[in-house]
């Protein structure tokens, strides 16, 4: 009976879907393996058209968005989401190494929770900031 329990518990407390759109490999699995280890479900893609592809089927509740990714930058990623219906309430982490000073500004428009600096966020901060922002959405 306590096996059934704590499954029952578990997919009450996290059955939250987590995108990686990261291009390096290791910082993905890195992540995955984080966010995992914290209870969520995680795929990663490691292009933009796999990221955008990916979204779509996976229908994740948070998207970890590098913003330089090859063949589709994270920017158009994202622009191509919000236009979706699936995709305009997806909570958004952009985690890059670029400066917000030299962001594209389009991401102003584009439903960004967080912006984060990769350099300056120990992994365990952006978990932490994913289970903040995932605080607010249901877990299906």
């Amino acid at each position: 009976m306590s096996t059934h329990n704590s499954n029952k518990q578990s997919n009450k407390i996290k059955m939250h879907r987590v995108l990686v759109a990261e291009d390096d490999l290791p910082i993905a699995e890195m992540y995955r393996f984080k966010l995992e280890k914290s209870g969520y479900k995680v795929e990663c893609a490691h292009n933009g058209e796999d990221s955008l592809l990916l979204a779509e089927k996976f229908s994740p509740h948070l998207i970890l968005l590098d913003l330089k990714m090859p063949l589709m930058s994270g920017e158009e990623v994202l622009r191509r989401i919000r236009q979706e219906a699936w995709g305009c309430n997806i909570r958004v982490i952009v985690l890059t190494n670029i400066s917000r000073s030299e962001a594209p500004s389009s991401l102003n428009f584009l439903k960004v929770d967080r912006y984060v600096v990769k350099a300056h966020y120990t992994p365990q901060q952006v978990v932490d900031m994913v289970a903040s922002l995932l605080e607010q959405v249901p877990a299906l």
